[in-house]
């Protein structure tokens, strides 16, 4: 089994800009185009069709978590999204602390951790996806443009949205693509592989775990921008699963897998290329059965933690104090307005919601003037940051 493809040898004329001679040197390179997938069909054996029946599963009982378990589906849905979009940063080298983006995403407009306004962008992104996946309509080029829109524009507003039109090379030197660890299709080839990629993830008649896998597999082989390839590509992870109805509400975040184990990763994607596609399948169903294990388990740990904050605050049920604490696992950095907001209630039966929680010591003010106080959800990072590290994940930056 495998989608198959065909080296080009290219010319590399040389690049004057290079700092060694060795990056100014002109040559010869094999560019790997990949076949075109749209009407792939894949031979699957016993062992594997399972497995993915399996990966099938794991997300649609994920997405059987409902609000009777105390916690807001919307909350669990907002953390494990930010789960998957911190990790999925993290595989390309942008490591941060959940609490660095919560309090970059209180006020991202003012916020100058340029780090972490890249990772809310990312965040964003994986927001369209999964709106995209659950939109109806057909998923065409156009649609992945405008993701690699919204991951970039933030940070790189010169490249976001645009497909490449240079060659670009994965590993190696930074002048050249000569002796380069993998070297995508050449930059004419890219538009037609983009809009077949599309016509496959609107496809129906494959497992979604399967075309989930592939999409994003032969996605990373085209490679069709400049930068921000591998957040896009896990991006459309969640459009197929979106899409295909498996998740409804709660992303298996697969990323945090991969980021657990970024060799591993890497080496199945690629597997991949070298026609060794059952091998990545199985890596990519593991690794989706893995996930959403690891969302049930963090959702009971966020149920802990909320039950600890009620037994703390000894507030009655429907206060605006209640209400708060319903809140804080989706907004665990906290205002005045912002609590008014949530409980439909005044500013003023906010501010002594907000005080008393912070007497109780459920939330910890994070600002020291009297105006314009901010508050955030104690325990809340270490629960994330120390469940990340429980899962073998890069350690995060503070």
């Amino acid at each position: 089994m495998g989608v198959g493809g065909r080296y080009i040898e290219q010319t590399w004329s040389g690049n004057p800009a290079g700092q060694t001679r060795a990056e100014r040197q002109p040559g010869r390179f094999d560019a790997y185009i990949p076949n075109p997938i749209a009407e792939y069909e894949p031979e699957l054996t016993g062992a594997i069709s399972s497995l993915l029946s399996d990966a099938d599963g794991s997300v649609r009982e994920l997405n059987r978590l409902d609000s009777d378990r105390t916690l807001q589906i919307e909350a669990l849905a907002r953390q494990l999204l930010r789960q998957e979009s911190l990790a999925s940063s993290r595989i390309e080298g942008l490591a941060i602390s959940h609490k660095r983006i919560g309090e970059a995403d209180y006020d991202p407009r003012g916020s100058d951790d340029r780090r972490a306004v890249e990772v809310l962008a990312n965040i964003e992104a994986m927001e369209q996806a999964i709106q995209v996946g659950a939109g109806g309509r057909p998923i065409t080029k156009e649609t992945i443009v405008d993701l690699h829109r919204t991951l970039l524009s933030p940070t790189e507003p010169k490249i976001a949205g645009f497909i490449r039109d240079k060659q670009n090379w994965i590993g190696g030197r930074y002048f050249t693509p000569l002796g380069a660890e993998f070297i995508p299709p050449p930059p004419k080839e890219v538009p037609r592989l983009v809009e077949d990629l599309a016509e496959f993830i609107n496809r129906d008649d494959l497992p979604a775990t399967l075309q989930a896998a592939l999409a994003h597999a032969q996605f990373e082989t085209i490679h069709p921008f400049p930068d921000g390839n591998g957040r896009v590509g896990r991006c459309l992870i969640h459009v197929v699963f979106r899409r295909r109805g498996l998740a409804a509400h709660h992303v298996p975040p697969v990323s945090l897998l991969m980021a657990a184990d970024v060799d591993g990763y890497v080496k199945a994607l690629t597997g991949y290329r070298e026609d060794a596609e059952s091998d990545w399948t199985t890596y990519f169903a593991t690794t989706t059965v893995a996930a959403s294990a690891a969302a049930e388990d963090f959702s009971d740990r966020l149920v802990e933690l909320q039950e600890d904050w009620l037994k703390k605050a000894k507030v009655r049920s429907g206060s605006t104090a209640a209400q708060v604490i319903a809140s804080l696992p989706a907004q665990p950095v906290i205002d005045v307005k912002k609590a008014a907001e949530i409980a439909g209630t005044s500013e003023e039966a906010a501010r002594q919601a907000l005080n008393t929680l912070e007497a109780k010591g459920v939330l910890k003010q994070v600002s020291k003037r009297n105006w314009g106080r901010v508050w955030e959800a104690r325990g809340l990072w270490k629960l994330l940051d120390g469940y990340e590290k429980g899962l073998a994940a890069p350690s995060p930056a503070e």
